[in-house]
Formats: structure tokens, sequence, C-alpha cells
């Protein structure tokens, strides 16, 4: 079944694999199971009404995360090693910091999106995986990385397998930190006490390594435009996919089939027109521009933050009702605020777990490489995973299927 969190379409079965799972099954994967989503994709949290919520395996009172929230509780509760996410504004690096688990969005155009679509969202959907280990990130990285056939373009080819990069000491690197929220990043830029000594945590981390670490005054970064601009791309995006799956189904998708909140979403979408669409798109573009130069002129290989501006928040706190907006909107801008500008980018990114809190809650840490750079976030995140092997710090819940 492929339903997508969603009553709409409860019931689908695809009607062929994607060149993605091709890629997996032809690489030796098995697959055992589907796990939880927020309808469509559309929310940092996995809670939707067709099935309810998935628990955070560190505290089930938690989110962990979304839109990949069934994925990452998944590899972090031992029940697979590694399991499939998607990333359109942070849906595989924010599930993978609330839930204490490795997750790298990788360059776009690394992975097909094919047959049915390529250019999703205008580029925002990157495809790949939650695992717990570095080394199996970059091995399933391996088995599907490369443009399928008829793909518009393709992200630059890589020297060498990514699973030689893992255990490859980097070289010196230059890494720009933030300590706050660039404005227009998100509707707030302050960060949580927890999400700030995270931070710092791992800048002190990567200095022990022998890397160079600068904070960045976050006005270089700023763009006032850019939240609104990403989300009516977001909403143009969450639109078609009404559309297409109406069509797909050869039915009209109802608006009492939908939540509330994807409800407004897909009619905020169909309301724009084609030329609203491509002015944001260009708006975008700009965002992009600039932060390829901030890259280039200060010869920054790394940007680190945290991967949320705060902890995990509680199941519930993505209030989906109509009658309170404000709820939803600045809940989920905290946990977007700095995972959605490189789906916009095009950047590799990734999720590193290094820091628990004092009431034992992961705060994942957050590095952006330059646009086709995932061998260097392998590198590092090699030399992290030696220096901090997360991997033996496990949750309550937790199965010892791999033990």
């Amino acid at each position: 079944p492929l339903q997508e969190g969603s009553r709409g379409i409860q019931g689908y079965v695809s009607r062929q694999d994607t060149e993605l799972v091709k890629r997996l099954r032809a690489g030796g994967l098995i697959i055992v199971g589907k796990t939880n989503t927020p309808e469509f994709g559309c929310l940092p949290t996995t809670e939707p009404l067709l099935y309810g919520p998935t628990r955070n395996p560190w505290k089930p009172d938690l989110t962990p995360g979304g839109s990949s929230g069934g994925a990452a509780a998944a590899v972090a509760a031992g029940i697979v090693p590694l399991a499939h996410g998607n990333d359109a504004g942070g849906s595989i690096r924010i599930p993978a910091s609330c839930c204490g688990v490795f997750g790298l969005k990788p360059t776009r155009g690394r992975n097909p999106l094919g047959p049915y679509f390529f250019d999703l969202g205008s580029g925002l959907v990157q495809e790949h995986g939650l695992t717990l280990s570095v080394r199996d990130s970059a091995a399933l990285l391996d088995l599907t990385a490369g443009p399928d056939l008829g793909d518009a373009y393709a992200a630059p080819p890589q020297e060498k397998p990514f699973l030689e990069n893992v255990g490859q000491v980097p070289r010196p690197l230059k890494i720009g930190f933030l300590t706050a929220v660039p404005e227009g990043w998100a509707g707030q830029t302050d960060l949580h006490p927890d999400c700030l000594e995270a931070l710092l945590d791992a800048a002190r981390l990567c200095e022990t390594l022998g890397h160079t670490l600068e904070e960045v005054p976050p006005p270089q970064l700023a763009w006032p435009d850019f939240s609104r601009a990403y989300g009516g791309l977001f909403t143009s995006l969450a639109g078609y996919l009404k559309k297409y799956w109406e069509k797909e189904l050869g039915k009209e998708i109802t608006r009492d089939e939908l939540e509330p909140l994807t409800g407004l979403f897909c009619e905020a979408g169909m309301k724009k027109t084609g030329s609203d669409y491509l002015a944001l798109v260009e708006e975008l573009q700009r965002f992009s521009r600039m932060i390829a130069r901030w890259y280039h002129d200060g010869d920054f290989d790394l940007l680190l933050s945290p991967t949320l501006r705060v902890p995990p928040p509680p199941l519930g706190s993505f209030d989906f009702s109509i009658k309170n907006p404000q709820g939803w909107f600045e809940a989920t801008e905290s946990l977007v605020a700095f995972t959605r500008p490189q789906n916009v980018t095009g950047q590799p990114a990734m999720s590193v777990p290094l820091y628990w809190n004092d009431e034992n809650i992961p705060i994942g840490v957050h590095l952006a490489a330059r646009f086709g750079n995932e061998a260097v976030l392998f590198q590092l995140a090699g030399q992290l995973e030696e220096a901090r092997p997360w991997a033996r710090t496990t949750p309550p819940l937790h199965s010892d299927a791999m033990e």
C-alpha cells in the first residue's frame, strides 16, 4: 500500500516500483514493512488522523519528527538498521534529530525520483534514508545514486564510492556556525538553551578534531522573504499532489477526506497562478545564489547549526485546527528553521546525533556542505561517530533485534 498518511487515498497500491526501489531491491535489501507519515508529508511531525501518532522511542509523549517520523522511530528503536525517507524541507533530518539517529539529505539530483516524477516541487524533494551508522548511510547512497534514463539533470558525479569516505580523515575544514536563526528563515530567531549547548558542544568537538570554527553573524545569511517564498512553493506542491492523486485514482478527493491543515495547504496552492509560481521559484533561486556566494567568498566548507530550534515538542503541539493557525505555524517553524534552506539550494546536509539533554532527549546538530559534496559530510560524520559512538546510546523503547 502507498497511502501517504491520507484517508483520501487509503487502499491504493502502487502500479510499479520506482527506480529507487528497484535499485534497493537489486542491492539485496529486504523490504519488511511500511512506516507512518503525516498526510502528504506536509508536517514535521508524524501524527496523521489515518493511523494516529508515531511515538518517540526516547520519550513516548514527544514527536518523533516528520515527515519520515515512522522511519526514524523504527531505526532508533532497533527494529531495522536503516529505513527509507525523503526530504522536502527537513523530513529526513528533523526526525533524525528527534530520534537520535543519522540522517542525510543528498544533493539535488543525486537519487532518482522516476518514473513518475523528476523535478518534484521545483527540486525541493530528495530521496535517501535514516540509519544508525554513517557507514550504512554511505553504503545506501552507493546503491541508489545516479540519474535515471531521461532525467533532465544530475548531481555532480562523485570521485569515488561514498563508503570509501567513511573512515577517511578529512583535511582541516573551515566551518561556519550559527547561534541564531537568520532573519527570514523562520518567524523566531532565538535558540532553546539545549539546542544552543548542542551546537557549542559540536563546535568544540570539531575544533578538537583539527577543524577551524568561525561564528557567522546571522545577518550575513538573512533573506527576509525566504519563509514566505518557501511556503508559497510548498503549498503549490501540496495542491499539485492533490491533483495528481485525483487523476491517479480517477475520483475527486473531497475536503472532508483531507485533514484540515492539508486541505488549507492544497487550496492555497491551487489558487496560485503560473506567474505566481514562477515568481516564487525566481525568489528562491536568488536566495540560492546568495548562499552559494557566501560559501565561495568566505571559503567555507560547511555551515553548522542545531538541526532544530527547539527540542522535540510533545505530540499534539501541532494543533491541526483551523481555529488556531498560529499554533501549528509556530510549532512547525521551530522545527524547519535550519533545514528548509538546503531543499531550496539543493545542497547536501545531515543531522548528526551528538548530544542528549538533561532529560535524555537527543538534540541533533546540522551540517550543510557545498553543492555536490556529500564526500566531506561522510568524512566528517565518520570522525564525529568515532569520537562519540552514538549507537551505544539506546532509548528506553528499544528492540534487541540487531544485537
